[in-house]
């Protein structure tokens, strides 16, 4: 067994212990170390493991098996030697921040609307929390300012090991069935759970709780939650990203919101506007383009998205027999849409996709895609088709 200082002391940031054992790993690379005791908390719970360094060999990750914890090392440490180890410990204050302020959260929603965490995670930018039943927005505001209560009244975190006749007699939370002795962590008149996990112990040092996401899942809840140092960092991005877009906007960081909705109905109304003009370009543009022979073929490199089907809606309106427009993507290659009122279109489509390295498709009236080719050569080969295929105008 392990001797496991993270439960003796959740502050300890370095500590000495002498090697058991150390083997390679046979997946992942580096080297599986053993040592007498330790302050690196394992992987469990929701929570990823402590890093750090064990002497000069860095330690990236750490497993509890059997009661044994495994230190995953860069480098092979000689059994029997003591070391000094020390952890991460701007990291490991901040899980134990994220993790007591979700103990708080849960054990709000538990008592308000008996709803279980049923999933939790502690990754290395958020903390997410699952619940079994809906919250709303409104909801989720009035946890949050009570969660901050409870840190507002530096309460102290409290570890039991209480025996299975005490146990038998307590409320806690579980989120899974426990075997051997169970550690009971109690936030007073907040929360009681059972948990693995180092906490902070006071609730004065896990700083600001704040919920920034919520999403449906699973027919519950998922929260994203940001606690302490981490909460500050998220405020100081968020907050010089306000500042920027005010500055863009010439308007205050609390104000942006209605700033950018003008903006947003301004430029709607120039969309607007310009598809307007853009459709009577069109209209004059259409007229100004020859509609002779079986295939009316306009081949351009300024117009883009819908634009191409409304032109070859216009020419046909003006009596083309089939009508393609093709329009540069800007690759080498032609975007087209061909069209007919009185043919189908597919075979003519088909084949200058088989011709072209093309790809598309669509209905007897109309069909799309891509191609690749010269201009010359397409217009030919459509040419050549509808003479060769029988499809000319006045032959339907």
């Amino acid at each position: 067994m392990t001797g496991k200082l993270f439960y003796e002391d959740s502050h300890m940031k370095e500590f000495e212990a002498r090697v058991l054992s150390c083997e390679a790993c046979e997946e992942g690379g580096g080297f599986w170390t053993v040592l007498d005791q330790t302050c690196f908390f394992p992987e469990g719970g929701g929570q990823y493991a402590d890093t750090g360094y064990l002497g000069e060999t860095k330690v990236v990750d750490a497993r509890e098996r059997d009661g044994i914890v495994y230190h995953r090392t860069e480098a092979p440490l000689e059994p029997g030697k003591l070391v000094r180890g020390r952890i991460d410990w701007e990291e490991r204050f901040e899980k134990m921040q994220q993790h007591t302020g979700e103990h708080i959260v849960s054990g709000l929603v538990h008592s308000r609307f008996g709803y279980n965490n049923v999933g939790f995670h502690l990754g290395s930018d958020y903390c997410t929390m699952d619940f079994d039943g809906p919250i709303s927005p409104e909801e989720l505001r009035e946890i949050e300012w009570e969660a901050n209560r409870a840190v507002a009244l530096d309460l102290e975190v409290i570890v039991q090991y209480p025996s299975k006749e005490e146990l038998g007699h307590m409320e806690y939370r579980s989120k899974i069935e426990i075997e051997g002795q169970v550690r009971i962590v109690s936030v007073p008149g907040y929360d009681v759970c059972a948990c693995c996990a180092p906490h902070v112990d006071r609730t004065g040092e896990i700083g600001l709780i704040k919920l920034v996401n919520r999403m449906n899942y699973k027919g519950g809840e998922r929260i994203t939650m940001l606690c302490g140092f981490r909460a500050l960092r998220d405020y100081d991005s968020k907050l010089t990203a306000a500042r920027e877009i005010g500055a863009l906007l010439c308007e205050k960081e609390d104000q942006i919101a209605g700033a950018v909705r003008r903006q947003k109905e301004e430029l709607e109304k120039q969309k607007y506007e310009n598809g307007r003009l853009m459709h009577q370009l069109l209209v004059f543009r259409a007229k100004e383009i020859p509609v002779e022979g079986s295939m009316t073929a306009v081949f351009t490199d300024d117009i883009r998205g819908d634009v191409p089907r409304e032109l070859m809606n216009l020419l046909l309106e003006r009596g083309a027999f089939i009508c393609g427009v093709f329009a540069a993507a800007g690759d080498g290659g032609w975007r087209y849409v061909i069209g007919s009122r009185q043919a189908d279109v597919r075979p003519l489509g088909k084949a200058l996709n088989s011709r072209f390295e093309g790809r598309g498709g669509g209905k007897p009236g109309m069909v799309q895609g891509t191609l690749t080719g010269s201009e010359a050569d397409i217009r030919a080969a459509a040419e050549g088709f509808i003479k060769g295929s029988g499809t000319e105008k006045g032959t339907e």
